[in-house]
């Protein structure tokens, strides 16, 4: 069985490169992009199983970022991550297509198990 690809995508870059790390470590095959622009073509490029994104960035809004990822690469699952977190975003970021919404800091068994639970319905 091959490892599951991520892609995270967030502008912090110290967060996003330990993520990265941390998920190596638990045999993902992960990788980390700092830009909007730059993830949304990475994740159209590669197709990972999930993708981890951010909700506010300084170039794209990370909801845009996720219409763009559906409508591209459909079967690719995002969960929307961020440290604004509400409600209302959560709600408007799953009713776009996201997978599921996680407000930072990030329990890391908590988004292992959402990233298993993306990549099974995936399929």
């Amino acid at each position: 069985m091959s490892k599951t690809k991520i892609l995270i995508i967030d502008d912090e870059v110290e967060f996003a490169s330990t993520l990265c790390q941390r998920l190596r470590l638990r045999g993902l095959d992960a990788s980390d992009v700092h830009s909007g622009s730059e993830g949304l073509v990475q994740a159209v490029a590669e197709q990972p199983e999930v993708v981890i994104l951010d909700l506010k960035m300084p170039d794209v809004n990370g909801l845009d970022i996720l219409t763009e990822i559906k409508t591209q690469a459909p079967r690719v699952e995002v969960i929307m991550l961020t440290g604004h977190g509400s409600s209302a975003s959560g709600i408007k970021a799953m009713e776009q297509g996201a997978f599921d919404y996680i407000i930072k800091p990030v329990d890391l068994g908590e988004l292992m198990k959402k990233i298993t639970q993306a990549a099974e319905q995936r399929g």
